[in-house]
């Protein structure tokens, strides 16, 4: 399920602040600064960073090549 445009213009990551990149196929928001992932369920990010994944280096580096592949845009400019 796709997230409203509306939405990712204003969804940030809420310990650092800073833009996240919203990967559909996996139905996360990713943080590459602190390399975490949000869960989005059934089109509703879970923006709560007790609830958010950690990811090692194997699927950090697997996420982060999604988003330069797919030259996916941060959710905004900083």
């Amino acid at each position: 399920m796709s997230l409203d445009s509306a939405l990712l213009a204003i969804l940030a990551c809420p310990e650092d602040k800073g833009p996240l990149y919203y990967i559909e196929s996996e139905a996360i928001l990713y943080n590459p600064r602190l390399e975490r992932a949000y869960a989005v369920r059934d089109g509703i990010p879970v923006m709560l960073v007790e609830e958010a994944k950690s990811l090692d280096d194997d699927e950090n580096a697997r996420i982060a090549g999604l988003v330069r592949d797919q030259q996916i845009a941060p959710t905004f400019e900083q």
